[in-house]
């Protein structure tokens, strides 16, 4: 009988295991197409589009979800609170990227790219996800302002 189940690289100080999901080839490829992962892209351009993503999907539960959800101000608190947490991640990503000098050691199979292991473009790649994060909670925003998510919620849920 074989063993399914292994150490990570042969390595068990890693701490991670190697299943047959996780060593797949169907696993990998959707890894390695993630912005983090993806060859060919500048760190501005990873922090772009990681920013966008995270931004337009943070705003939903702050306007739908928050304090102020029964007012007319819930799409614009979403809006700021979106933005506050885009910041504060943006400034984890930076002590992060100050803080952090040696090799970033992943327990994926796709190999983290040369740029974000210095210190410059860890730093370009934050500064880049701000303005994506930015950027797409002010998309969320204008969305909510055409179609309002209490009518796309109301639809669901009645």
């Amino acid at each position: 009988m074989t063993d399914f189940v292994k150490p990570f690289k042969n390595d068990p100080q890693l701490g991670n295991l190697s299943t047959p999901i996780s060593d797949s080839a169907i696993v990998k490829a959707f890894i390695g197409n993630l912005p983090a992962y993806r060859k060919g892209l500048s760190p501005s351009r990873r922090g772009l589009e990681i920013g966008m993503a995270h931004g337009y999907f943070i705003y939903g539960p702050f306007a739908l979800l928050g304090p102020l959800r029964n007012t007319e101000l819930a799409s614009l608190a979403g809006l700021l609170a979106t933005v506050c947490s885009i910041v504060l991640l943006t400034l984890g990503l930076s002590i992060y990227g100050e803080t952090v000098s040696t090799k970033i050691v992943t327990s994926t199979p796709i190999e983290v790219p040369n740029e974000l292991e210095t210190s410059s473009g860890w730093s370009e790649f934050a500064g880049s996800f701000l303005v994506g994060g930015a950027g797409g909670a002010a998309f969320a925003y204008f969305l909510n302002s055409v179609a309002p998510m209490q009518t796309i919620a109301g639809l669901l849920w009645n």
